[in-house]
């Protein structure tokens, strides 16, 4: 029998690097709710009493950048003083500039319309960049992503619910998790070991801060999942009393395992975060996982990693891969499938998802895939009829 442990994290949206995401995502979505059509690549800094957000921006509204930053702040629970951190009194200093007139040429205008190749409205749009980008999905879960991300991701959504409203009221909004599950011939049979690192209150003691979050966290979410041989471990420096921006700086783009599949597959190295969809390490991810769900759902592989790669300025993708794993009895098919099946120029993404809305700050913490609580049409399984014919 073969026996393996697989782990992954997720940090709450408290944390300096999500707190970063939340701001650039913020910020996307005040433009994209006036300007769809802008083109958009914010970045957040934060460190003890100071917010930086810059980055490069052609857009045709207006922005208060200082009261998108406060009012996310205050949303995320930094709103009250012996935080070490509040929205009222931290410093927002604004250095954005516009995006190259390079870029945003090749952007709206593609190579393949540029040479007159193509008629084609898809072709209208360029990639933002160049780079490859990774989906991934596995039977693991309901949701077809690796258990291990996916606990981690409820253990730190539970631990923010039950600090709003007011069950565990010592809590505060710095906090990770960390999740490893037992696996028996690749299929998961028990949670090993859980880590919880929660920012608390001074006066709450550490034993009553590990019985509350064992009843109100980790048993809720876990429940059948642990057994008596599970290690349940709660802030194991002793104390977390000094979190949030008051202990360590953020920054956009810092915890990209934790918003893809928490280590599993691979990652291109893009970050998501304030980036509008013409960027294709957001929109080619979400694509990329698309085909991948859908691959899995269809029943076609039991796992898979899709790759798509990518060339600044141009619509059509350079490379599309299909790399199955465990039972996949399509296999030589599956490439060939998803091609019929799927457009992966950035314009056909864009318009299948509906991706400039402004539906991007809610993904900034918890993960990007996955996700039932929020709206992300990446995650519908409606190809699979197609797929499965086209096979």
């Amino acid at each position: 029998m073969d026996r393996v442990y697989r782990t992954s994290e997720s940090v709450t949206e408290g944390h300096p690097d999500k707190i970063a995401d939340r701001i650039s995502d913020a910020v996307l979505d005040r433009i994209l709710t006036d300007d769809p059509d802008a083109h958009v690549a914010c970045e957040t800094f934060l460190t003890t009493g100071l917010v930086l957000v810059g980055g490069e921006i052609s857009t045709s509204t207006y922005v208060d950048v200082t009261k998108v930053v406060r009012s996310q702040l205050e949303q995320i629970g930094y709103d009250r003083t012996g935080l070490g951190f509040h929205h009222e009194d931290c410093a927002v200093l604004s250095a954005i500039k516009e995006q190259s007139p390079d870029i945003r040429g090749a952007v709206d205008r593609a190579a393949e319309a540029r040479d007159g190749a193509s008629a084609d409205r898809y072709d209208t749009i360029g990639a933002g960049d160049q780079g490859i980008v990774f989906g991934y999905a596995c039977r693991d879960s309901d949701v077809l992503m690796p258990l291990p991300i996916v606990l981690a991701h409820r253990l730190t959504q539970r631990m923010a619910a039950v600090r709003k409203d007011g069950t565990l009221p010592f809590l505060r909004p710095d906090g990770k998790s960390q999740v490893t599950v037992e696996y028996e011939d690749d299929r998961p049979v028990r949670v090993a070991t859980v880590l919880l690192a929660a920012q608390h209150a001074a006066y709450v003691e550490a034993g009553e801060l590990e019985r509350a979050l064992v009843e109100h966290v980790v048993r809720p979410v876990l429940g059948d999942w642990l057994d008596e041989k599970t290690a349940i471990l709660v802030n194991s420096s002793g104390r977390f009393v000094v979190g949030g921006p008051a202990s360590d700086a953020g920054m956009t783009g810092r915890k990209i395992i934790v918003d893809t599949y928490g280590g599993y597959g691979s990652h291109g190295g893009g970050a998501f975060s304030g980036k509008d969809p013409t960027k294709v390490d957001r929109s080619g991810s979400y694509m990329a996982r698309y085909v991948a769900k859908n691959l899995v759902a269809a029943e076609l592989a039991d796992e898979v990693e899709v790759q798509i790669a990518y060339a600044i300025g141009r619509a059509a993708p350079l490379a599309v891969s299909v790399r199955p794993m465990g039972r996949a009895p399509y296999d030589g098919r599956l490439l060939k499938a998803a091609l019929e099946v799927f457009d992966f120029r950035p314009a056909a993404i864009i318009d299948r998802f509906d991706l400039t809305r402004p539906i991007y700050a809610p993904l900034s913490a918890y993960g990007h895939f996955g996700r039932t609580d929020v709206d992300t049409p990446w995650e519908q399984t409606d190809r699979v009829d197609a797929l499965q014919r086209a096979a």
